[in-house]
């Protein structure tokens, strides 16, 4: 449901009419289970923006099926790793976020991520327990938070970043890098 809300959220960049109130999710009892239903108020919409918009939906869920059936077939070691990782994203973001760094080696991090890689927050029934999904929380609200009050832009600087690219590849051209 967060993919889907992320991606409604960005809609009006690639569909300028739109406007991320005209579709809502929201989760109710389907045919018996939990299911992620949308609410959508729109009027005069044409048709290939409507493709548009729901192929992208659709693509997030079928990606999500294809995840959620493939973990289901992963050992421990191959979720644990994954576990690891999510967490390592976190924490990555959150440095440049708060830092305006991009840490790759994360010392200071290393004994909790191994502790996760080696399944120390995995219950016997190889379920995660709460404290990783505590871990998962607080970590998700720093994100937020961060995310509120960080100092970089709201939006990249594009010319900035194709200036920089041409002088990187003009480099490596002339074989300075």
């Amino acid at each position: 449901m967060g993919s889907c809300e992320n991606t409604i959220f960005t809609f009006p960049e690639r569909y300028r009419s739109f406007t991320p109130e005209q579709i809502k999710l929201s989760v109710a009892q389907v045919d018996g289970g939990p299911q992620v239903v949308a609410d959508i108020r729109m009027e005069q919409v044409p048709l290939r923006t409507l493709t548009g918009m729901v192929s992208e939906l659709v693509e997030i869920t079928r990606n999500y099926d294809k995840i959620h059936h493939r973990n289901k077939k992963k050992d421990d070691a191959h979720l644990n790793k994954h576990a690891m990782h999510l967490v390592r994203l976190y924490l990555m973001c959150l440095d440049i976020l708060e830092k305006e760094e991009i840490v790759t080696f994360r010392a200071a991090d290393h004994a909790l991520l191994m502790d996760i890689r080696n399944g120390r927050y995995q219950r016997e029934d190889h379920a995660f327990n709460s404290a990783f999904y505590d871990l998962l929380n607080d970590l998700e609200k720093r994100l937020d938070y961060a995310k509120e009050h960080t100092a970089l832009p709201e939006t990249p600087d594009l010319a900035r970043i194709e200036a920089f690219q041409i002088e990187v590849n003009e480099r490596v051209v002339r074989d300075e890098i």
